[in-house]
């Protein structure tokens, strides 16, 4: 297998959700990754919409890099196809590591796993601890609420708008993926490929 031309790290729901949308489109992500020639780096589970995208990379010839607590690996969670499943000792060598195999982050729908490592690389980044682009899936608008209030947030001056700015937004992630490629300064290929 060649060497993939860049890798997103997903973040999602170890759940499915109560939409079968939201497994359609964990689905449509592991695949434009795949065709597309990327990796999926992501935190190693096989249930939910992690399994999903896992499997949908899996399937499309894409490789994927699991990396799992050992004390969710010893609960079963993990999932044995992935190209590479790396088994750590914490949460923060999870997502430290998570981090450093992306070339850029994506969240889908998910809980407060999502949602804290979501915020996480986004602090990161307003802090100039990288400069990857961060997307935002806000499919069927799952995350309306949750960007009202970060609206909130600015208006009380909180945060600035330039911090809103780090973080890109779409409900259509065949809009969105290519748009993080791009934004990493990442090979195009895609480009020229039906998407």
């Amino acid at each position: 297998m060649s060497e993939p031309a860049f890798s997103i790290c997903v973040y999602c729901g170890s759940r499915a959700g109560d939409d079968e949308a939201f497994t359609a489109s964990a689905k449509q992500v592991g695949e434009w990754i795949a065709r597309h020639g990327g990796q999926l780096v992501y935190g190693g589970g096989r249930n939910g919409l992690m399994g999903t995208v896992a499997d949908a990379t899996l399937a499309a010839g894409g490789r994927v890099v699991g990396i799992i607590p050992r004390a969710l690996m010893e609960k079963e969670w993990s999932h044995t196809g992935c190209t590479e499943l790396h088994i750590v000792e914490t949460m923060h060598e999870r997502k430290q590591m998570m981090a450093e195999r992306a070339d850029a982050f994506l969240a889908l729908p998910g809980g407060i796993g999502t949602f804290e490592e979501f915020y996480e690389v986004w602090t990161w980044r307003q802090l100039g601890y990288h400069n990857k682009p961060i997307g935002l899936l806000n499919l069927n608008a799952y995350y309306d609420p949750m960007l009202v209030f970060l609206k909130s947030v600015v208006c009380h001056e909180f945060m600035g708008p330039w911090q809103m700015d780090l973080i890109q937004t779409d409900a259509d992630a065949l809009k969105l993926l290519p748009s993080l490629v791009q934004a990493a300064g990442l090979p195009t290929k895609f480009q020229s490929q039906a998407i």
